[in-house]
């Protein structure tokens, strides 16, 4: 893939490429960071890499903490790691954002390799550099913005994924599609979920992740458009997290881009017409969910945003499809009438 930078991999070999850029890294030392799902299903695919250490996590967003960090640091400490050596970070997106943190703070920073292994954390958290913790209960409050050495990307350990996990990380899919691509879009509406052909749309996604990441790369501008659907999805990601309620990334992502499509017809950005394409092909795949937040606790939430300024919450909203709008400006009301728009829907 021409279009991408040399740090971004696909391969049909993720052990092979991981040893020739370990060759060409020279680390001291090697550890990789699991979860007890990465250790199961995917550390197996990496046998034929020696001597290296395993630093084991629970996973879960829950554990996306300084505590869990504290774990990690304390693991490379106790092991002499030093600013030659190198994480690898094997797992979805909670893995490979608190692994590339950990590894970025450590003694200032030591290198880090990114082997996603869900849908989500390959098309999307893997890529760009964003790496974070959730802190008091707000999801990636504490974070810096650093690229891993390497992307390793290899659509074998898709075939280890749960439904439920696949339709998490389509909601991205979906996303880049509403905000920059309307061919793309379009492509995705022929496909019935999961009856999809995931190695081409990974191509394409991490393409157009990529590319937005290369206009505005720490997020002064463009890049923003990348957080369509997810001031509100955080949010109500967020709350269900503090209640012990199962929600994954993606289906409160699909829940913000409905919501956040409700808010750009009520700001006269978009056509009511597209909210109903949107609507309808979101709906399809995700459904609707029946449990909400209160709209005051969702908005409080939402509050704590970090693109926001003062206590003005802004939002990226598309205004047609593959087109997008960055410091959109929401008052309450607007978004109490899009919360109130979804709770209606049928």
């Amino acid at each position: 893939m021409s279009d991408l930078p040399d740090y971004i991999k696909f391969t049909d070999s993720a052990a092979g490429t991981l040893i020739e850029v370990l060759d060409a890294l020279k680390p001291d030392k090697v550890a990789i960071l699991v979860d007890e799902n990465s250790e199961r299903f995917c550390l197996s695919r990496l046998s034929e890499i020696s001597q290296f250490i395993i630093i084991k996590i629970e996973s879960g967003e829950q554990n996306k903490n300084i505590t869990t960090c504290g774990h990690i640091w304390s693991v490379l400490t106790e092991n002499e790691f030093s600013r030659k050596s190198v994480l690898v970070n094997l797992g979805g997106g909670v893995i490979g954002d608190m692994g590339g943190f950990a590894a970025a703070t450590f003694k200032r920073g030591i290198r880090f390799i990114n082997i996603p292994t869900t849908l989500l954390s390959q098309v999307d958290a893997s890529i760009g550099g964003k790496l974070g913790i959730d802190f008091n209960g707000l999801k990636n409050h504490i974070g810096i913005f650093r690229e891993p050495t390497a992307v390793i990307l290899d659509g074998v350990f898709l075939e280890t994924l749960p439904v439920n996990q696949l339709r998490s990380g389509y909601a991205e899919i979906i996303k880049h599609g509403l905000i920059a691509d309307r061919d793309y879009w379009e492509k995705l509406k022929e496909f019935t979920f999961p009856e999809i052909p995931w190695d081409q749309l990974l191509h394409s996604s991490v393409l157009i992740k990529n590319r937005v990441v290369l206009s505005d790369p720490f997020e002064k501008g463009n890049r923003k458009i990348l957080n369509f659907g997810h001031t509100v999805g955080h949010a109500i990601e967020t709350w269900y997290l503090e209640n012990n309620h199962e929600l994954l990334h993606g289906e409160a992502v699909a829940i913000g881009m409905i919501m956040e499509a409700k808010i750009g017809v009520i700001v006269g950005l978009l056509d009511e017409s597209v909210l109903t394409e949107i609507l309808i092909y979101i709906k399809s795949v995700f459904g609707l969910v029946n449990i909400l937040p209160d709209t005051e606790q969702i908005i409080d939430l939402m509050l704590q945003d970090k693109k926001n300024v003062g206590d003005i919450i802004m939002l990226s909203i598309v205004s047609g499809i593959g087109k997008c709008e960055y410091d959109v400006k929401s008052s309450n009301s607007q978004i109490a009438e899009a919360i109130e728009f979804y709770r209606m829907l049928k």
